[in-house]
């Protein structure tokens, strides 16, 4: 499941749905805004992404991490607009039989999502706003 959204959303609420006789494991990664970033205060993050090319994307990273990793379903939601410091920005939960495949297809599909998907970030800063520019982290 894939979706893009301006509203908050529920962990517990999307965990729940993935429950099933099948699921041994439920790994999750849910990214948030920090107040700090390498220069300085953050304020507020705006998201802008580019829907289709976005969606997209994300239904093919899915789908590989699916197929990679023998995972039982993967779930995407990624939100956009102005969020505030704290607030959930993205939520990737992979659900498996068993919790080695659930963890490396749950880092999979955030490290591609930060590689192919339109997804831009302004951090708002007491000095002014500028656009991250993201790599990989290990």
């Amino acid at each position: 499941m894939i979706r893009l959204t301006d509203s908050d959303f529920n962990v517990d609420h999307e965990i729940a749905q993935m429950r099933k006789k099948s699921v041994g494991g439920i790994v999750t990664f849910i990214g948030t805004i920090r107040g700090e970033s390498e220069e300085g205060e953050v304020n507020l993050m705006e998201i802008e992404v580019y829907p289709e090319m976005a969606e997209k994307q994300l239904h093919a990273i899915s789908e590989e991490a699916i197929g990679r990793f023998n995972v039982d379903d993967v779930k995407i939601i990624h939100r956009h607009g102005k969020l505030h410091v704290g607030d959930n920005i993205v939520l990737i939960a992979v659900s498996a039989g068993h919790r080695a495949e659930a963890f490396s297809a749950c880092r999979y599909v955030i490290d591609e999502l930060k590689k192919r998907v339109p997804i831009w970030k302004r951090e708002q800063t007491p000095s002014g706003a500028r656009w991250v520019e993201e790599g990989i982290a290990e």
